[in-house]
């Protein structure tokens, strides 16, 4: 019997707001009810999710599950632009990871065109909205066949 897939979803600093911060770039969702749609959708897959504003907890659950799962969709929030230490974790673990951002960033400032993730990512998205970790999901998923 094939075991079932096991994919994360982390999100980094200030994605806890969504919902409520800058409606028109990140819509009127909560990432809570989105990933209960999620969860519905995708009934055959562990999947889980994690929140953290701080640097070193993204860190310590990508060390905890980067070795163990089929894959992680990441949106580091701001710390996409900035940490060199989240781009060696994706580098150094085994998962699959697919860097997800709501808004396009190649169209906003130009420091959010930087990605020091983006070179260690099996793929990103970005402008989707929210339907891009599921788009993330199904390609996770994809590279399993």
């Amino acid at each position: 019997m094939a075991k079932r897939p096991v994919i994360w979803i982390l999100n980094g600093p200030n994605l806890n707001l969504l919902g409520i911060r800058e409606p028109e770039i990140y819509g009127n969702q909560s990432f809570d009810t989105y990933f209960r749609q999620l969860q519905s959708r995708y009934p055959e897959i562990d999947l889980h999710y994690y929140h953290s504003n701080h640097e070193g907890d993204l860190l310590d659950k990508l060390h905890e599950i980067g070795f163990s799962c089929t894959g992680i969709v990441f949106n580091p929030g701001a710390y996409t632009h900035t940490s060199i230490a989240l781009a060696d974790a994706v580098k150094a673990i085994e998962s699959p990871v697919f860097e997800v951002h709501i808004s396009d960033v190649s169209r906003r400032e130009p420091f959010r065109q930087i990605s020091y993730l983006r070179p260690y990512c099996s793929g990103h998205i970005m402008g989707e909205g929210l339907a891009g970790y599921d788009k993330a999901i199904r390609e996770l998923l994809s590279l399993r066949k």
